[in-house]
């Protein structure tokens, strides 16, 4: 997933580090709703991010790093709701797709079955391996299918980097299906073994810390 940054830096100008100041200031309080997240503070990054976008109302469908938040924080129906708007913006992004899946799952009388059926369709995503991860969520696609595709072809921190999403979305797939050990073992090595320092490398960590208290 993406920053829609050109949005985001028409209000990054000097960020204020004062408390009462963030408190009205859309681009500070995104930058520490990140913090909280990466912090795995879930309520403290969702209310930080809620407050964002009462003071800009037009970031709403943009805030994919919302959704990743609300399903943490158990918010299920948010957080489909959260992709579902998403989607409008960013209609080529697997991710969006894998998350809204994540949730939906999880939702009030949903299973896995029902979460495939509603599972956004994407076309265009050209990164590895989002295709087979795509699949893989469709019920059309495997876990080898997924990590063959991330090891192709590839090398150093290339490799590191497509391994590192592989593994997350593996571990994410696994616990949709209720798979705890096969969760646990593709989240650690996404988060440890193939840490990466962007933002999904990130959450995978915050996943990470979050099932293993």
């Amino acid at each position: 997933m993406t920053l829609p940054r050109l949005l985001l830096t028409t209000l990054l100008f000097a960020l204020p580090t004062n408390a009462e100041d963030i408190k009205t200031n859309p681009a500070a309080l995104h930058e520490r709703g990140v913090e909280h997240f990466y912090a795995a503070r879930i309520p403290e990054a969702i209310a930080d991010w809620d407050r964002e976008i009462a003071l800009v109302p037009f970031r709403a469908p943009y805030h994919w790093q919302r959704g990743l938040a609300l399903y943490y924080a158990g918010e299920y129906e948010k957080g489909v709701a959260q992709f579902e708007s998403h989607q409008k913006v960013n209609r080529n992004d697997v991710e969006n797709a894998a998350w809204h899946f994540l949730c939906v799952v999880r939702a009030k009388d949903s299973s896995v079955e029902k979460a495939r059926k509603k599972l956004i369709p994407i076309a265009g995503d050209s990164r590895v391996p989002m295709k087979e991860v795509h699949n893989l969520f469709a019920g059309k696609g495997t876990a080898v299918d997924v990590l063959a595709a991330a090891k192709k072809n590839a090398a150093g921190d290339r490799l590191r980097n497509q391994l590192c999403y592989a593994h997350l979305y593996l571990g994410l797939y696994y616990e949709a299906l209720g798979e705890k050990q096969k969760s646990a073992t593709h989240i650690k090595l996404a988060a440890v073994d193939y840490k990466m320092d962007h933002y999904m490398g990130k959450t995978a960590q915050v996943h990470h810390k979050l099932r293993t208290k």
